[in-house]
């Protein structure tokens, strides 16, 4: 796969010519290289500057903490999860202690377990499947569609079988995917479905709010997510009662009343600090995520004349859906040229995701060979 250097939502181009970026090599001669420069040195997420524009909330919020000195499972944790499930449309919302412990506490719930299969993308970051395997479970890998990188729905149907439990779909890059196709297979086969929304949460999928898509969802608040705490944070959403209640008591080893554990749990809870970041940053989100589809969409002009020419691939977003834009990635074909002579200019990439999870080492025993991803 060539998908490679993703741009910095932070990232101001002056010129509108990115031609000094040797885009793969392909230049026919060195009279097509221009110039390219930035305004000021740019971090890949700048939390700094943001801060700057809540800091009196943050403070306050903080403050606030400290006085009342509920520092796990204070009241921040609800009132953050309130306006979570505001802002989702989801019927419920757990806060927990990171996206990872989000994706294994669903998992959990669901009563995945040793043998059982778990559908997923294999294009994603590690903790997707490093959940499932935690559990004794085994991901079974569905490849991705070339142009979203999401799961490819059409392909999951062959892949279920008698032990298939749940459909693990990713929203990557800040988009959901095709969620309808894959909640009718999980509907006809008796599946649960969790919805990964690590990068996703605050999109739209016709309309409708990411983690509120289907039986679960989880989310991580990781500080380079577009909505960040200061620190490992993150949520499940459920729309049923009965799973979020199992969640809640997972979170809290297992207990439904002080040292009364019903079922086997984690340590998850999330840290009341963290919850009061959150509600200063849930303040401007949603004007967030406006400024970073304007600055996708100046990208996509800046990059045009590039893509017309074949020198890379822009990224792609589906008439029904809205992107969080979690990254910008564009795919060209010669990534470590690109990347060089980008940081030469001043402008950070990185590449999301080197390695697809059949290849690496720890999940070498569900291998499957993927083409796109």
């Amino acid at each position: 796969m060539t998908a490679a250097a993703r741009l910095g939502p932070d990232t101001r181009v002056v010129t509108t010519d990115l031609k000094r970026v040797k885009w793969g090599g392909l230049f026919i001669d060195e009279e097509a290289v221009g110039s390219l420069k930035v305004e000021r040195k740019v971090n890949f997420v700048d939390l700094v500057t943001q801060q700057k524009c809540i800091r009196s909330s943050l403070e306050e919020n903080i403050h606030r903490v400290l006085h009342h000195g509920s520092y796990v499972m204070g009241p921040e944790i609800t009132e953050l999860e309130q306006r979570l499930m505001q802002m989702s449309g989801a019927a419920h919302c757990v806060g927990v202690a990171s996206g990872t412990d989000a994706l294994l506490i669903a998992l959990m719930a669901s009563d995945v377990g040793p043998g059982d299969e778990v559908i997923t993308s294999p294009f994603t970051f590690f903790a997707t499947a490093e959940t499932i395997a935690l559990l004794g479970a085994i991901p079974i890998y569905v490849d991705v569609d070339p142009f979203t990188f999401n799961i490819d729905a059409n392909r999951i149907e062959s892949a279920i079988t008698a032990r298939t439990k749940a459909i693990m779909p990713v929203g990557l890059y800040g988009q959901c995917a095709e969620m309808d196709e894959i909640n009718a297979l999980a509907t006809k086969h008796s599946l649960i479905v969790i919805e990964d929304a690590a990068q996703s949460f605050g999109a739209t999928y016709k309309k409708r709010q990411s983690c509120a898509l289907s039986h679960l969802a989880c989310t991580s608040f990781f500080p380079a997510k577009p909505l960040g705490a200061y620190g490992d944070a993150g949520a499940c959403f459920a729309q049923d009662e009965d799973l979020a209640k199992k969640i809640r008591q997972i979170r809290d080893h297992g207990q439904d009343s002080r040292y009364h554990h019903i079922r086997l749990g984690i340590n998850g809870r999330l840290d009341t600090i963290q919850a009061a970041v959150l509600l200063a940053k849930l303040d401007i989100f949603e004007s967030e995520v406006v400024s970073r589809q304007r600055a996708a969409a100046r990208y996509e002009t800046l990059l045009a004349d590039k893509a017309q020419q074949g020198l890379l691939a822009l990224p792609v977003v589906l008439s029904h859906n809205t992107s969080t834009w979690a990254q910008y990635t564009v795919r060209v074909k010669n990534r470590s040229l690109v990347q060089q002579s980008m940081t030469e200019a001043g402008i950070p990439t990185a590449v999301h995701y080197p390695t697809s999870l059949y290849r690496q080492p720890a999940l070498k025993q569900s291998t499957i060979e993927c083409e796109q991803s």
